[in-house]
């Protein structure tokens, strides 16, 4: 395991993050408290010190699962959580973006975990209704506080977070330094405003659903490329958190069975190869660091190992080509020969940059 600065800070985390959203059986799926630190300790013993959880995941049992793995572990561990989500009740606040919601989520999850402090908190959701600047500013506050050490994004348009970070750093307040978004060889949209502003920015970015809730290991589809039926638990788990996914379209199985044709090129299982890939998606200046999440010992033991090795060039291009989306306007505007010659006043090959 090597390590990558978090953005423009000097915090340096493992180059896979683990994401414990899996640990406690409370929404039906998801590993026992043994399963759990089985996964914890073979991640910590892999040099993996990046782990995320949320004050939502698993009602709670998933940080309360965490504030006991790491009893004597604390120091070394780069513990990440959320604040914004709260289960369906009756009071408005327990759920936002707003000062509210952020401090009393806080206060409660650092019970849970057993901590004075989290490393770094997430904004888990945009809101659509707090300003940025209450958000900033109270962000700031529990830094200053010495609750948290550094702010995240999580899930926000790209106009949000640049927005937030600009008027942060105008007023000596606390920026985000990484950007959480959906990010896999099957949702690939975030290349289009929000990767693009990750790296102008300097933000790191941790991908969730790097192996597309599943579709990425072939779980869904035969070798041929034809849909396969899922069963039993993997149906179970399909249905809570992707039912999306029970009608796959098929560019999703043509994508799956590349990932699945690589893999077999390269002697490495589907999962590492879609994890590689978001891995060599990062710069020197926002890095891309892959959130793995598992039910099962082996899944993550087979996860690490995609740190062992890289996708060479044809292999990431067959990826790229059979994954790759329409770039939008303004994108596909500023390609166009025409806009080029008259942006540039028929002088771009003439302009190093």
């Amino acid at each position: 395991m090597r390590y990558k600065l978090l953005g423009r800070s000097g915090l340096r985390v493992s180059e896979l993050c683990l994401g414990t959203m899996t640990f406690g059986e409370d929404w039906g799926w998801g590993a026992s408290n043994e399963e759990s630190r089985a996964i914890y300790d073979a991640f910590r013993s892999a040099g993996g010190n990046f782990i995320d959880t949320a004050n939502l995941y698993t009602n709670g049992t998933s940080e309360k699962f965490l504030g006991e793995f790491m009893h004597g572990d604390r120091e070394a561990v780069v513990l990440a959580t959320k604040y914004t989500n709260a289960p369906p009740g009756k009071d408005p606040n327990a759920a936002g973006n707003q000062r509210k919601s952020m401090v009393q989520a806080c206060e409660a999850s650092l019970k849970r975990l057993r901590t004075d402090y989290v490393d770094l908190y997430w904004m888990h959701v945009w809101d659509q209704l707090t300003l940025a600047e209450e958000v900033m500013r109270a962000f700031d506050d529990l830094v200053r506080s010495g609750k948290i050490l550094y702010a995240g994004v999580s899930d926000a348009p790209a106009w949000w977070v640049a927005r937030a970070n600009t008027i942060a750093e105008l007023r000596g307040w606390t920026p985000f330094v990484a950007l959480q978004v959906e990010w896999s060889l099957i949702e690939r949209t975030v290349e289009r405003e929000l990767v693009p502003m990750a790296q102008e920015l300097g933000l790191a970015v941790t991908p969730w659903g790097a192996i597309g809730a599943g579709v990425l290991t072939g779980k869904y589809t035969n070798r041929d490329g034809s849909p396969k039926p899922s069963t039993g638990e993997s149906a179970r788990y399909e249905n809570a958190m992707m039912a999306e996914w029970a009608n796959l379209d098929g560019v999703k199985h043509r994508i799956a069975k590349t990932v699945m044709d690589v893999a077999a090129d390269a002697g490495r299982s589907p999962a590492q190869v879609a994890i590689n890939w978001l891995r060599q998606r990062g710069t020197s200046g926002s890095p891309v660091i892959p959130i793995i999440g598992a039910r099962k010992l082996s899944q993550v033991q087979d996860n690490l190992k995609s740190v062992d090795w890289k996708l060479n060039e044809e292999q990431l291009h067959r990826l790229n080509e059979v994954s790759q989306i329409e770039p939008g306007f303004p994108q596909s505007f500023y390609g166009k020969d025409m806009v080029r010659t008259f942006a540039y006043g028929g002088t771009r090959e003439l302009i190093d940059a």
